[in-house]
């Protein structure tokens, strides 16, 4: 599998920056790698926290029946 690679430039926190390199520096691996390790993780994040469409329909569709619970529930 090729993959295209593309550069940008961004800023971050000097320390933040600092203690990335030193992380790529004792695991051998290069700044890059991290980068591409921790924005993966990110989009992997937040597709997670999302309710699945399905899922939320379902609630929604129970709602009017069972908010009386719900809210004896959430108290």
């Amino acid at each position: 599998m090729s993959e295209v690679r593309e550069k940008f430039a961004t800023q971050v926190d000097a320390s933040v920056l600092a203690q990335v390199r030193e992380l790529a520096k004792s695991e051998g691996r290069q700044i890059q790698t991290l980068v591409d390790e921790a924005l993966s993780d990110l989009i992997e994040k937040r597709r997670q926290a999302r309710p699945r469409s399905h899922v939320m329909a379902t609630y929604q569709a129970s709602h009017g029946r069972f908010s009386g619970l719900y809210e004896k529930l959430a108290k």
